[in-house]
């Protein structure tokens, strides 16, 4: 038993004897490894802090820059609609027109009475040149000439507005009325928008509001049209709505064969900024799950590999959370060439 002990006892010292000897040799091995590594050209970057804004959305529609409400002026039966839905038009164009037998009456009438009006005129200023009648008289006769002059003018705007034109070129959008119904003053019967000429009608919050200014370039996607593109701000609300606490903005876009007018939209704002470390993509190496940079070690130049924690990317830079301190060198060109302690040729 006694020797079992003493046996056991000389296999564990001879264990411990020999481990720092594998240790010390695991390590040599490795530094050799690293010695027959080639050096490799890099460029490299000293990282710096930066500001970075954060990016708020906010949502909008796309609507026609140019779009009206088609409605009447008189009372009357539509006898014509030469119009259906999608109907392009051009301004001047024919829209509706209306009965218009009693208001043709009142134009008829309104002229026979300034034609009487006229030739009374007339023969009342001769009879003055022969001194057969007075300037009072004259005068009334003026009077009355003028007052059935704006009697025909009247009759005559009435008739006018039994057609209904296009007020510019677009698209019939919505058709409400059809043939032989009833239009009556301020009864809305088509509408009709320009799709030529687009914006984004956004409700921004009254935090951001001050932050936008006629002239300004917004980021905007159109998910259903699969577009990003990028629109001037043409409106902004003076005041905030005091139930929503938001306000209108309206900005103009580039008309494209996808946009639509309804169509759903997203708006990128610029939020407040932040003081943070930034570097250049390239600088950063993804493998898996893991984000790795290789720091450059200035004292042998040689890289060291470094796990990291990255943030927003913005304009081909990515923002550092943590793992990297500023103004330490880090390699951006043939990270995915690089092992740790592998000799870098850079310039400085």
């Amino acid at each position: 038993m006694n020797l079992n002990k003493i046996m056991l006892g000389a296999l564990l010292l001879s264990g411990i004897a020999t481990m720092p000897a594998c240790n010390g040799q695991e390590e040599h091995t490795q530094s050799e490894a690293r010695e027959s590594l080639p050096t490799i050209d890099v460029e490299v970057e000293r990282v710096q802090e930066g500001l970075v804004r954060s990016r708020i959305e906010v949502v909008g529609t796309i609507e026609a820059v140019e779009s009206a409400s088609i409605s009447a002026l008189i009372s009357g039966q539509i006898i014509e609609l030469p119009v259906v839905l999608g109907s392009k038009v051009q301004k001047g164009d024919v829209l509706v027109r209306i009965s218009a037998g009693d208001i043709s009456a009142k134009v008829l009438q309104a002229e026979a009475q300034l034609s009487q009006a006229r030739r009374n005129l007339a023969r009342e200023n001769k009879l003055q040149k022969q001194g057969a009648s007075t300037k009072e008289t004259v005068k009334s006769l003026k009077d009355i000439t003028r007052i059935a002059e704006g009697a025909y003018k009247e009759a005559q705007t009435m008739l006018d507005y039994t057609t209904i034109t296009a007020p510019f070129s677009g698209t019939i959008t919505n058709k409400i009325v059809n043939t032989g119904d009833l239009a009556s003053p301020g009864k809305p019967l088509l509408q009709i928008e320009n799709g030529e000429k687009l914006q984004v009608l956004a409700q921004v919050p009254e935090g951001l509001l001050l932050k936008v200014s006629a002239g300004d370039m917004l980021s905007i996607e159109i998910p259903a049209a699969d577009v990003t593109l990028t629109g001037e701000v043409a409106e902004v609300a003076p005041a905030a709505n005091p139930m929503s606490r938001t306000a209108p903005v309206k900005i103009n876009i580039e008309s494209g064969p996808d946009l639509r007018v309804g169509q759903f939209a997203r708006i990128s704002l610029e939020g407040t900024g932040e003081s943070t470390l930034m570097l250049v993509e390239s600088g950063v190496l993804l493998k898996g799950q893991l984000e790795i940079i290789f720091v450059v070690d200035e004292k042998d130049n040689t890289a060291r590999m470094r796990l990291i924690k990255t943030g927003v990317s913005h304009d081909g830079e990515i923002e550092i959370i943590s793992g990297l301190e500023p103004g330490e060198l880090v390699v951006v060109s043939n990270i995915d060439k690089l092992q740790d302690g592998q000799k870098l040729d850079y310039k400085r």
